[in-house]
């Protein structure tokens, strides 16, 4: 029965992201009704739960249990933009005995070994499969009543959440005890227009959203942090490759060079954490940078960025709201902890919330604090949510499998080590024949690399 199914939509805070949260929900809802059957639960993790680590879900799993345990039968997790057939869904699950233990989604793996995964499964990366959100994925309830379990014997440790997906899918796993993700054929990625979707229960519709005009190249900031040691070998790449399309950027170092050029913000060169250079760098923005530019861009200078797409994907945020905007990852979160943008992948902000963060008194515990780390304990402290976008990127695009990243359209990739950078570049994120660089083309397959 429909009503067996409790739908959890993996929603945010933010106001474009938990509209189109509330839109999939009613869509559910409308599908629930036309078919006469009764509706089912349908929930926004941004509502569910006060606390900050709702998105990382093994939490509510205690929850769950308590308050769906005995009445559902399967929990169905799917992002915002996840497209849902509700009667081809309730087909496809209902071919699985809802009395064990499954946990079912659209099968990933690592076709390297990988350091967002901490190198896990490196003698063969392949055996090991966790879900793909965008395609929805899925728990039977015998299954969260034994994770609810576990977790009050064992609570989750207080360390990182980087990879979601394959957090989770481990956790289930419980090294070899708990059961594999069973791949389901009908949990597709593919675009809801594509000829392949007749048999699929879900599609995804969103590879780079856009609200509207991309927004003005003289409204984003670019702030590049460097030091004197990769002024030779970094920064040549960014001028062979992305900083064409930035009208407003700065090269902050601990060394004024003047052939980039180079800012000297006057703080010294730290080994690791640029704290204290990065909130010289959101001084500087929110003191000497016009006051009608709406955001700023902070990267490294091994980053690679696509100021082209990041310009479309900005139309849909409001400026007036404190965005904070890039790829999300969590600390302690089982245990109260903060989640922060990781600033690899490039950190998005927008005006407001410089002014707000700047306005707190919130700083720096050392020069060499780790600066995305204290940036997100700052925001939390304020409780400014950060949002999250798959698009941005801490690695590099091998990093990741290639089924994952078929269905989006990269904003960012970071590092430089073992590819070559350049070719990366015009391979995943330089602006393709119809957003033509000079109307010349400039492009590589895909899978050279």
């Amino acid at each position: 029965e429909l009503k067996e199914i409790v739908f959890i939509i993996q929603s945010q805070s933010n106001s474009f992201h938990s509209k189109r949260a509330e839109d999939l929900k009613r869509d559910i809802l409308k599908q629930a009704a036309d078919l006469g059957k009764e509706l089912p639960m349908v929930l926004l993790i941004h509502q569910m739960d006060g606390h900050e680590g709702a998105w990382t879900i093994l939490p509510l799993m205690r929850d769950l249990s308590v308050t769906y345990g005995r009445n559902s039968s399967w929990i169905f997790f799917c992002e915002e933009d996840t497209r849902i057939q509700v009667l081809k869904l309730l087909e496809t699950l209902g071919r699985f005995d809802e009395s064990k233990e499954w946990f079912l989604g659209k099968a990933l793996y690592d076709e390297e070994s990988t350091i967002i995964h901490h190198y896990a499964f490196a003698e063969n990366p392949t055996v090991f499969k966790f879900p793909d959100f965008a395609a929805g994925w899925a728990l039977s309830i015998p299954l969260v009543n034994k994770l609810a379990k576990k977790l009050k014997s064992e609570p989750l440790k207080s360390d990182f959440t980087i990879d979601l997906k394959h957090e989770i899918a481990l956790y289930i796993w419980q090294r070899g005890e708990g059961p594999h993700l069973t791949s389901v054929p009908e949990f597709c990625t593919d675009d809801v227009n594509s000829h392949k979707v007749d048999h699929c229960a879900t599609t995804f519709s969103n590879f780079l959203p856009l609200c509207g005009e991309p927004v003005k190249k003289e409204d984003v900031f670019v702030a590049v942090k460097t030091c004197q040691k990769f002024h030779g070998d970094r920064i040549p790449v960014v001028k062979q490759t992305w900083e064409r399309e930035a009208a407003l950027i700065e090269y902050y170092s601990d060394y004024a060079d003047i052939s980039i050029p180079t800012i000297d913000l006057g703080i010294p060169n730290t080994d690791r954490g640029h704290c204290g250079k990065t909130f010289a760098i959101l001084e500087r923005f929110l003191n000497h940078s016009s006051p009608r530019t709406p955001w700023l861009v902070i990267v490294d200078d091994d980053t690679l960025i696509s100021i082209f797409r990041l310009r479309k994907l900005l139309s849909c945020y409001d400026p007036q709201e404190p965005v904070f905007l890039g790829e999300r990852y969590g600390y302690g979160l089982g245990t109260g902890g903060y989640s922060y943008i990781t600033g690899g992948g490039g950190m998005v902000f927008s005006r407001t919330a410089v002014q707000k963060l700047l306005a707190s008194k919130c700083r720096c515990y050392s020069m060499d604090a780790p600066d995305d780390m204290v940036l997100g304990m700052c925001f939390s402290g304020l409780g400014i949510p950060i949002t999250h976008s798959p698009l941005f990127h801490q690695a590099r695009p091998m990093d990741y499998p290639k089924d994952y990243l078929s269905h989006q359209i990269p904003v960012s990739f970071h590092k430089h080590w073992n590819i070559d950078p350049v070719k990366v570049y015009f391979t995943w994120l330089a602006p393709n024949t119809e957003e033509s660089l000079n109307g010349k083309k400039v492009g590589y397959n895909r899978e050279d690399l």
